[in-house]
C-alpha cells in the first residue's frame, strides 16, 4: 500500500473521511475530494491531507480536477467513489417528486462516479493495476428507509453501474467493488433521520440488525481497505453489505 495512490471523493461525510484516514494509516498516498467550501477545507485540515475540490457531478469540473492531481500528485491506484447522499431531501409522494430533486440525487451518487471513473481509469489500465470501490447503500438492494424514490432508484444505478465497470475492466487488472452500508450515523442526514425514528422506530431498526448496533463509519472503511488491497485481486463486481446482518 505504501506504493499506491488513492483519491477519495465525498470526504465531507463521515464515511468517506474514514475511508481517507484508514487508506493513509496503511500507507497509501491520499488526496481528497468533494464540492468546493469550507467543509471540505475543514475536513482536508482535520484529515490533514489534501484535497482537490470539484462538483464532481458536473464532467469539464472533474476534467480539471484530474489534470490537477496528475501534475501536482501522482496517477492513482485506487479511487474511492463516496460522494452520495441525499442532498437534504426527504421521503415525499410520488405526485410530489420534483425533476430536480430526481436529476440532483443522480448527479452527486451516480454521475460523479462515472466521470471520476472515466477521467482516471486510463492510467490504471496503462499500469495494469486498479482499485475501484463505490459506495452504495442497503437501499441499492431494496427499498430505502429514506423514502426517496430518487435515493433508492439512484443506489439502485451505482450497483449496475459497478458491475458494467467490472466486465469491462477486470481484464485490465482493474478490480470494481461496491460497498453497501446499512444504517450508519454518519453525518448530520443520518443523525436527523435516526431522530425522526423515535424510540419504537429506532428499536424496530436495531432489532433487524443481527449485531444488535448501529454501524460506525470506520467498519466501512475496513471493508474499503480489504478491496483495495492486493489480496483482493480475484474478488470483482461484488457488492459487499456491510450492515450488521439485516433481516
Amino acid at each position: 500500500m505504501t506504493q499506491r495512490t488513492a483519491l477519495v471523493t465525498g470526504v465531507v461525510g463521515g464515511i468517506g473521511a474514514a475511508i481517507a484516514t484508514r487508506l493513509a494509516a496503511d500507507g497509501a498516498t491520499v488526496v481528497v475530494s468533494d464540492v468546493p467550501g469550507d467543509a471540505l477545507n475543514a475536513a482536508a485540515d482535520t484529515l490533514g491531507l489534501p484535497a482537490l475540490p470539484a462538483d464532481l457531478g458536473d464532467p469539464s469540473a472533474v476534467q480539471d480536477m484530474a489534470r490537477q492531481l496528475l501534475r501536482d500528485h501522482a496517477a492513482p491506484d485506487i479511487l474511492i467513489n463516496a460522494a452520495g447522499g441525499v442532498r437534504g431531501q426527504v421521503g415525499t409522494p410520488l405526485e410530489d417528486v420534483k425533476p430536480d430533486a430526481w436529476h440532483s440525487i443522480f448527479a452527486v451518487n451516480v454521475d460523479a462516479s462515472l466521470y471520476v471513473s472515466q477521467a482516471l481509469v486510463g492510467h490504471m489500465k496503462t499500469s495494469g493495476w486498479g482499485r475501484i470501490v463505490t459506495i452504495s447503500s442497503g437501499a441499492g438492494l431494496r427499498p430505502s428507509l429514506t423514502g426517496i424514490h430518487a435515493y433508492t432508484a439512484a443506489k439502485h444505478a451505482l450497483v449496475g453501474l459497478t458491475k458494467q465497470l467490472s466486465l469491462e475492466l477486470a481484464q485490465h487488472g482493474i478490480t470494481v467493488n461496491s460497498i453497501a452500508p446499512g444504517f450508519i450515523l454518519s453525518n448530520p442526514a443520518t443523525r436527523h433521520q435516526w431522530d425522526a425514528f423515535g424510540p419504537e422506530g429506532q428499536a424496530q431498526l436495531m432489532n433487524r440488525i443481527h449485531t444488535r448496533r448501529l454501524g460506525a463509519p470506520e467498519d466501512i472503511a475496513a471493508a474499503a481497505a480489504f478491496l483495495t488491497s492486493r489480496e483482493a485481486g480475484w474478488i470483482t463486481g461484488q457488492i459487499l453489505s456491510v450492515d450488521g446482518g439485516i433481516t
